[in-house]
Order: structure tokens, then sequence, then C-alpha cells
């Protein structure tokens, strides 16, 4: 179980986005191949433009997983928060037998990945990343 200093507990992943979790699996997502996310990490939205590369490493050879990437379980689409920092989190659950998941909401708002979970017989999380984003100033994008 996560640990108060943990940094999914100190970002409210644990508790806002999912419950608490065991990690049993270790999984990877890095942007242009150089830049490994950390959990917690600030990262500026023009250095995740291009869809990330997510890796799992771990768990049996004939396991299925669902990963839900944000706010979305629809096509990727670069951070761009207008106002404030906003997270953006990959959670990665492994299916409990070869499934397709239910159909991609209508609307990103209001997105609950407990309930994304709980509607696809999904259990709790295997892994999770998540990093925080901001919006840049136009001098820090040149």
């Amino acid at each position: 179980m996560a640990r108060p200093s943990d940094p999914l507990v100190l970002g409210r992943v644990i508790g806002e986005v999912i419950d608490p979790f065991i990690p049993t699996v270790r999984m990877t997502v890095n942007y242009n191949s150089h830049n490994l996310v950390c959990n917690g990490q600030e990262l500026f939205p023009s250095a995740v433009v291009a869809k990330p590369r997510v890796e799992v490493q771990g768990g049996e050879l004939r396991s299925f997983f669902t990963l839900v990437a944000g706010n979305e379980v629809v096509r990727y689409e670069s951070p761009r928060p207008s106002i404030g920092i906003h997270r953006f989190v990959f959670v990665l659950f492994q299916q409990r037998r070869r499934q397709s998941v239910a159909a991609t909401p209508a609307q990103r708002d209001r997105f609950s990945t407990r309930s994304f979970a709980e509607a696809n017989d999904l259990g709790l999380p295997v892994a999770v990343v998540y990093f925080n984003a901001q919006r840049e100033t136009a001098a820090r994008r040149r």
C-alpha cells in the first residue's frame, strides 16, 4: 500500500482518481524517447505533444491489460491547460480475462476512472504514472 510520502498520495491521485492499490507490474511512460515520466513531475505541454510510449514490464506472459490515460480512454491529445496546474494520469489495470472494454465515453469531462473500472470489472490498478502540466508562456515555448 502507498505511504503518505508516496507521490501518488501527495498528488491526490490515490483518493481522488483511484483507490489504494499494490503495484504488481512496472509501467514506464516516455515522451520523445528520452522524457521518462516520474510520478509528480511537472512537464511543459510543449514537451509532451507527441503520443507517449507506454511500456509494461512484469506480469504473466498471457496477461491482458487496459490502460486508462488521463481523463480519457480515446485517442491521445496533448495537454493544453488554459489555467492552473492539470494532472495527467496513466492507470493500468490487469484484466481478469480477455475482454473488450465498454464503449469510450461521449465526453471527457467528469470521466471517472473508478466507475470505468467497475463497469468493466477491472478491479484495482496494477500500476499508475502521473505528471502535472500548466500553461506555458509564449516565451517558454520558443
